[in-house]
């Protein structure tokens, strides 16, 4: 059996590296109940309002409290056979038609149909519904499919993405196939435990990662493709690279400045090491205790997570030519990206515990690797991390700032007072 997924199953099933409401399970198949249930979320997850890069429909497994119910019930060979044949004909009937990406797995001696539905580039889509010929704009909202038109302006949210394919989705058409590192995505794919590593042909693996396009009668890489795997995507985007200095004193002196260059994971990795070797373990004993107080400059979690959302959540487009910026104080650490936060995204929504509703997403594809990797947390979690990373280790709070015109995103991390 060919394999598809660029995401390991088991890590699907127990959503580790993709969000819950990204998944949805159905236990068994009937085309007249199951059926109708499916082609609505197809539509949605295609729709993508959010830009997190649609989601996954696994066929053969139940679902209780959110969570697959493990070991799966499975399905008959010839179930997924007609489970396959009904939505690939019914996915014709979707307004425009939309193709998902059908894949018979095994897990354990038990079959499984995980239907993948990339977003589409022909957003939105309508699925029929037996009361409108015309069909709904399915949207998600969280684990749940809605109809756009009763959720207030959320069709009209909708209606206003098309066509709009964020940038690291859309073809590099400047650039060449061989300028993806097949080395770099076989580490990937080895990293994330995935099947397709069983697949000889490099340009094949390239089309199911969904890293390359069909550009008329050629293929050319994303842009997503060319970041994360290319030897040096300074070569196409002028700030992907990340900048760190560290200053001597608070009147600015340089002390040293370092330039990570490289493929945007190599870039996460070798940034990470440096600030790391600088952040200095103490240990202190205390006569009531046996076991000694410990603390570091910077929490390496809270480190990681400022990091990882710059790289992700920046923009790499011709008009932002500067890098990330990691600016090394002797009381604290600042880590600059540019632009600012999308629309949607206010001043207090980053205080601690604040709550914010879900906003479309800058880049979709580059958080799906990141995800895969356990670098980026899932939705709207990695700044509640950041600031319990800080007071575990009895940090002052982090602080995350921008200005009105949203140039810049700034996250400082004070040094540990002692």
């Amino acid at each position: 059996m060919a394999n598809i997924l660029q995401i390991n199953l088991d890590d699907l099933l127990h959503c580790r590296s993709v969000e819950s409401a990204r998944v949805e399970f159905k236990e068994s198949w009937n085309s007249d109940t199951t059926g109708p249930q499916v082609l609505r979320t197809i539509c949605a997850f295609a729709n993508d309002l959010h830009n997190l890069n649609g989601g996954y429909i696994v066929i053969g497994v139940g679902e209780e409290g959110g969570h697959a119910v493990l070991p799966p019930s499975g399905l008959p060979p010839e179930t997924i056979e007609a489970a396959q044949k009904w939505i690939r004909g019914n996915c014709q009937r979707l307004d425009p038609p939309y193709s998902p990406i059908l894949s018979p797995e095994t897990f354990g001696d038990r079959l499984l149909l995980v239907v993948w539905v990339p977003a589409s580039d022909m957003r939105p889509h309508r699925a029929p519904v037996a009361d409108d010929r015309r069909g709904r704009y399915w949207i998600r909202l969280g684990a749940e499919t809605v109809d756009a038109e009763q959720r207030g302006d959320m069709l009209r949210s909708l209606i206003a993405q098309t066509n709009r394919v964020p940038w690291d989705d859309r073809a590099a058409r400047d650039a060449e196939v061989e300028d993806i590192r097949a080395i770099k995505v076989r580490e990937y794919l080895r990293e994330v435990r995935s099947g397709l590593l069983e697949e000889p042909d490099e340009r094949e693996t390239y089309r199911r990662m969904r890293i390359t396009s069909q550009v008329n009668d050629h293929e050319v890489p994303r842009n997503v493709g060319l970041l994360l795997f290319g030897a040096d995507p300074m070569n196409w985007f002028r700030g992907a690279t990340t900048e760190v200095v560290q200053f001597a004193d608070r009147a600015g002196d340089v002390l040293e400045e370092r330039v990570f260059r490289g493929g945007l994971l190599d870039q996460l990795r070798d940034c990470l090491n440096h600030l790391g070797n600088l952040s200095v373990t103490h240990l202190r004993k205390r006569p009531d205790r046996i076991q000694a107080r410990r603390w570091v400059d910077y929490p390496m979690t809270a480190l990681r997570e400022t990091l990882v959302n710059a790289a992700y959540h920046r923009g790499y487009d011709v008009d932002q030519p500067e890098p990330v910026k990691v600016y090394l104080y002797p009381d604290r650490i600042e880590v600059i990206s540019y632009p600012g936060p999308v629309a949607g995204i206010e001043q207090n929504h980053l205080a601690a515990d604040a709550r914010m509703n879900p906003v479309p997403a800058r880049n979709r594809r580059i958080g799906e690797f990141l995800k895969e990797l356990r670098l980026a947390e899932g939705r709207l979690t990695g700044l509640p991390k950041v600031f319990r990373a800080m007071a575990e280790n009895g940090s002052p709070p982090p602080g995350f700032d921008f200005d009105e015109q949203r140039t810049y995103f700034r996250a400082t991390l004070p040094r540990h007072p002692d």
